[in-house]
């Protein structure tokens, strides 16, 4: 496949409200990511994102900076309801955002047509990860980006770059997201809300944090425990993918999915930039300022050291992972666990 040229990876940060968006463009951010105040985007969350006239403040401080604002409409719309995405993807138009991130094929339909010369990025969300899968997406809809799931590794992705024509973008921190991209329907099955449809994952009114006499704290989602915590522990986030269950056969409580651990592929920023990497993606739009000025910064000096020959330090980073444990994932090997 012909790639376009290459170029400088692009850094790729987390704008969960105008103050992170503003932060992360002070701390090195080439792009920034962030979505509307509705289900259209998959971190729909209460005091999270941006209304019409927060974003168009802040696209017009990012572009000051010479920073592009991608556009998150990366959510599958229920039969009926898509209105409100071709709203979002119109507004985002008209707003002037660098780019759209999406996922539904419908949505992707829309923009291709009613925007064309706005880029079209694949989100992770709607996890392609065969060369077959991508090619589709970037002969139907014109997609100059896919954001590959963060299951495969750096030999897998190298092979991947030879065999697509467009680009590649990255997770290289924040959240481990071992479930399949797109798929996940774990809180829908205990909520009723989807992470997928309404962009909500473990939905704050459906959380309850529960101390026992014991003082240990059980956390609930909806009707169900999904994790306890003995007294001075650290509780993780409350989602069933990351809870603890008790076993019988094994007579404890384990991690069923996933364990409380961030990826951190800092390590691997020179494999990852000649095996065809486009852009890192930085996961957290739900973190605050601190975190995001701390990780933007961190890695804005990273790749530009890499990309001078040096190797990038980062292991101040892990007082920000979750659970204070990092992990390069499947990046390295599958075998993580």
């Amino acid at each position: 496949m012909n790639r376009p040229a290459k170029k400088r990876p692009e850094l790729v940060c987390p704008a969960g409200t105008p103050a992170a968006l503003r932060t992360a463009v002070e701390a090195g951010a080439d792009a920034v990511y962030c979505g509307f105040q509705n289900a259209t985007n998959a971190r729909n969350f209460p005091g999270l994102n941006f209304t019409p006239d927060e974003m168009a403040g802040a696209i017009a401080h990012a572009h000051a900076a010479g920073t592009r604002v991608l556009l998150a409409v990366n959510t599958f719309p229920p039969a009926g309801k898509f209105g409100l995405w071709q709203e979002a993807v119109d507004l985002g138009a008209e707003l002037g955002v660098d780019a759209f991130i999406l996922a539904d094929i419908g949505v992707a339909d829309y923009a291709a047509r009613v925007h064309p010369g706005i880029r079209r990025h694949l989100s992770v969300q709607a996890a392609a990860s065969s060369p077959e899968a991508i090619r589709y997406f970037v002969e139907e809809f014109g997609i100059r980006r896919v954001v590959l799931p963060r299951i495969l590794t750096v030999g897998e992705i190298r092979a991947l770059a030879d065999e697509i024509p467009c680009e590649i973008e990255t997770f290289i921190f924040g959240n481990h997201g071992l479930m399949i991209e797109g798929r996940c329907s774990l809180t829908n099955y205990v909520t009723g809300l989807s992470t997928n449809m309404d962009g909500v994952c473990s939905p704050a009114a459906e959380v309850r944090y529960d101390t026992g006499v014991d003082g240990c704290v059980s956390t609930r989602l909806g009707p169900h425990i999904i994790d306890r915590f003995a007294p001075g522990e650290q509780a993780g986030y409350p989602t069933i993918c990351k809870g603890r269950y008790f076993a019988p056969a094994r007579g404890e409580a384990y991690y069923a999915f996933e364990e409380p651990v961030s990826l951190n592929l800092a390590p691997l920023l020179p494999e990852l930039i000649a095996a065809g990497v486009d852009a890192f993606k930085i996961e957290g739009r739900q973190r605050s300022r601190a975190y995001v000025r701390a990780v933007v910064a961190a890695f804005r000096k990273a790749i530009d050291a890499t990309l001078a020959g040096g190797r990038p330090e980062l292991a101040e980073l892990v007082a920000l992972t979750e659970g204070q444990r990092q992990t390069e994932g499947a990046a390295r090997t599958k075998r993580w666990r």
